[in-house]
């Protein structure tokens, strides 16, 4: 293990024992010059995914998963120098409201072509009559993890599934019952994984209810991805009352390790649901001095 991946694992335990009895030590970056990664700008003033035709999309196209990755040989050209294509995968919703996954790919991240089909649809138990919400994507070897809330009009659970493609998916059950867990009361969802093993362990955030009805944020461990144990006695990352995060907190796409600390891009929503982005970053003791 690294000497960065030590120090960072080291955090994520203590910060595990220490979030129930103490004020979380999280950064959160209070003006754009202070983000880790430098100031957003819009890439596009219009929508570059709507709705479309009088089915499976018909009502909404929203909550994408964007991952980057190899070109087929089969399509690729001289032009395509890096050979590398730009995947999402969004949740597109009929006029019924019953979710499922739709594919795109671009070679820009700004024009996309999207498959005529979806790559996933309701069909378990778990999903039936509501659907397959709000992919977040990871990969590890070869291979992709998905995890999406099936919601069947009764319960919204955080499932998981798996492909070597991005298009056929082997569906893996739900990781994250809902109604369970050491504060969560109701259901789970948005489950954003670390991109890489600390402390030989996969790491995940999600969201859960706490018993005061807002949304908050979770944080868990796993050996193999499928079987997940919860690493603290409340949420990881807190609602703060006052701010444009005191109702909702919700995990958004995957943390990112950096020297600094694992950034977590966030959705928050204050008490009258209105969202916002947040940026939040997990640093001390992480730092080398």
């Amino acid at each position: 293990m690294s000497f960065r991946k030590h120090k960072i694992f080291l955090t994520l335990v203590l910060f595990a024992a220490a979030v129930s009895c103490a004020a979380a030590r999280i950064h959160f970056s209070p003006t754009e010059q202070h983000l880790p990664f430098g100031a957003w700008r819009r890439a596009s003033e219009i929508p570059i995914l709507s709705p479309e035709g009088a089915g499976w999309e018909s009502a909404g196209t929203f909550n994408p998963a964007v991952i980057s990755t190899s070109m087929p040989m089969s399509v690729r050209s001289a032009s395509h120098v890096e050979a590398k294509r730009i995947v999402m995968l969004y949740r597109a919703q009929d006029a019924a409201g019953t979710s499922r996954i739709g594919y795109a790919e671009s070679r820009d991240g700004v024009h996309f072509t999207r498959r005529a089909d979806p790559v996933l649809s309701p069909k378990a138990d778990y999903e039936k009559d509501g659907g397959v919400e709000d992919p977040r994507l990871q990969q590890f070897g070869d291979t992709y993890y998905m995890t999406y809330t099936g919601y069947n009009k009764k319960d919204a659970q955080l499932c998981l599934a798996t492909s070597k493609d991005l298009i056929h998916w082997e569906r893996k059950g739900v990781i994250l019952p809902a109604y369970k867990g050491n504060w969560n009361v109701a259901w789970t969802k948005s489950g954003a994984i670390v991109p890489e093993k600390i402390g030989g362990k996969y790491w995940m955030y999600w969201l859960g209810t706490a018993a005061d009805k807002t949304d908050q944020m979770g944080l868990s461990y796993s050996d193999d991805l499928l079987h997940w144990t919860e690493a603290t006695q409340t949420p990881v990352l807190p609602r703060r009352p006052g701010k444009f995060d005191s109702r909702v907190v919700e995990p958004g796409p995957p943390p990112m390790v950096t020297p600094e600390g694992i950034v977590l891009v966030y959705n928050g929503a204050d008490d009258k649901l209105v969202y916002r982005t947040g940026v939040a970053v997990l640093t001390a003791p992480i730092r080398e001095d």
